[in-house]
């Protein structure tokens, strides 16, 4: 064999297996390249700031915790005076990948996300006007504002560019799923195989595709069957105002999904091995036997990829002018309630 026919080869089976990748439902997810190191390390420092809370103590990685999968691991997540929070928090991880943010698709953009939890009172309990006053109050993270904008002044559309910069850069590239797809047939299992072949022909591709392996599209909660659950959420109608719209909620990635439980919008199930069986009968109509469930597993949990590797942002100290934060419903030093007192 000549050397140029080894070449040709070569470029063939290059060309075949972009081919083959191109036509599978599930894209490869790409590591990412940082362009705006300055504006992803401050927004780093802010998804980690818990002075952006009314009791300073809930930050954004208070529920999506980088350690944990991007999330806080609870059915729902604690808020502001440990207050129960409304639905299941989703995973930041891959979350620029989404077409909207929020499990009802209410923010557009992982910027109007951000800005979200900081004036909910079930969740940090803040204002922006009082959250941008506290940032601004610290010199150093207006040295840090002035190097990435030009100028010191701090607002809340540039604070949630920069944690919006920050998490864009939060994805999870190289799992065995992926190097799968790129020709290493020996990255997953004979199950996962299996599983992924299932995956396909049971219909879950429909709504789980793409880099994410899903949010790309809404999808109703209980399609073929009702799902039975106490959780209030609603879904998109409480955006759109359809009817049609009531349990249809954003679908979900499955990226890194072992990570990821307690599953659904409510956050009811624990396992993987049930979340799988209740999607098959109430989305599909469909029952699993026991070695299907183990083969689709098996292909779920090869979609776990690198995780972030963070060095946690060492903080500026808060002085005289940053407002004091409210952790409690008073003051234990005043008979008044703090938040009164929080602009004096």
């Amino acid at each position: 064999m000549t050397k140029l026919t080894s070449i040709a080869i070569f470029i063939a089976g290059i060309f075949a297996s972009a081919h083959a990748i191109s036509a599978e439902p599930i894209e490869v997810i790409k590591a990412v390249k940082v362009t705006e190191p300055e504006k992803v390390e401050l927004g780093k420092m802010l998804f980690f700031e818990p002075r952006l809370s009314k009791s300073g103590y809930i930050s954004c990685n208070s529920c999506h915790n980088l350690a944990t999968g991007g999330v806080d691991a609870l059915p729902t997540s604690v808020g502001h005076n440990w207050q129960q929070g409304p639905i299941n928090s989703p995973t930041v991880l891959n979350a620029n990948y989404m077409l909207a943010q929020f499990w009802d698709g209410r923010a557009s953009d992982l910027q109007a996300q951000a800005a979200g939890p900081i004036e909910n009172p079930k969740e940090m309990g803040y204002s922006h006007a009082l959250a941008t006053q506290t940032i601004a109050s610290m010199p150093a993270y207006r040295a840090h504002f002035a190097k990435v904008y030009g100028d010191e002044n701090v607002t809340i559309d540039r604070l949630t560019d920069a944690i919006s910069t920050f998490e864009k850069t939060l994805v999870t590239p190289n799992s065995p799923f992926d190097q799968y797809l790129l020709g290493k047939q020996d990255a997953i299992s004979v199950d996962a195989k299996a599983g992924y072949q299932l995956f396909k022909s049971k219909g879950c591709v429909s709504c789980h595709n793409g880099p994410a392996v899903g949010g790309t599209m809404y999808m109703k909660m209980g399609l073929i069957k009702p799902f039975h659950t106490n959780n209030p959420a609603e879904g998109r109608i409480a955006v759109t105002g359809k009817e049609a719209d009531k349990f249809v909620f954003k679908v979900p990635t499955l990226r890194n999904i072992e990570l990821t439980y307690p599953y659904f919008h409510d956050g009811s199930v624990w396992t993987l091995e049930e979340a799988v069986n209740t999607m098959a009968d109430i989305q599909l109509g469909q029952k699993l036997s026991d070695k299907e469930n183990l083969e689709m597993v098996a292909f779920l949990v090869s979609l776990t990829g690198v995780q972030p590797q963070i060095t946690l942002p060492i903080l500026p100290p808060s002085n005289k002018n940053t407002p004091r934060p409210v952790p409690f419903s008073h003051d234990p030093m005043s008979s008044k309630p703090v938040s009164s007192e929080l602009l004096k």
